[in-house]
């Protein structure tokens, strides 16, 4: 259940982050940010009904959410996106690991397709998508 609830709160602030990422990505990369919204607001629709279904009561999104670094620029937005899809993809990692059955494969999936997303917002992947974040973490703790 902690693990639904993360990754729906995760998902809340992607739906936040693309948000601010529409105001200021380039025209030529506007579906792919639009696109990625959609997948977003799907994704935290259906965690919603999972969290549900798992007994617990789904966490609200947030008024707002505190972005990592200023965005002005469409570069800016491209490096949010990343951000954004790291972070969901380590939300999903976790979910991975503690769900078992079709709640697992959901995850992996999820995990898989925000680690492609941000390989191509990044342009180029990392070498285990979803724990970046963590070992950034690690290192400057």
């Amino acid at each position: 259940m902690t693990a639904a609830q993360s990754v729906l709160a995760a998902e809340h602030a992607a739906v936040y982050g693309y948000g601010v990422i529409g105001a200021r990505i380039a025209a030529e990369r506007a579906t792919e940010a639009r696109d990625a919204y959609g997948v977003h607001l799907a994704r935290r629709d259906t965690l919603s009904r999972t969290v549900r279904d798992l007994g617990g009561s789904p966490q609200p999104a947030e008024a707002a959410y505190a972005l990592p670094f200023l965005v002005r620029t469409p570069a800016d937005a491209e490096r949010l996106a990343a951000e954004i899809e790291d972070r969901v993809a380590g939300a999903y990692s976790d979910l991975v690991r503690a769900a078992d059955g079709p709640l697992r494969r959901e995850a992996a999936d999820s995990l898989s397709a925000a680690a492609v997303r941000a390989a191509r917002w990044r342009g180029g992947g990392v070498a285990f998508p979803g724990l970046t974040e963590r070992a950034e973490r690690a290192r400057n703790s």
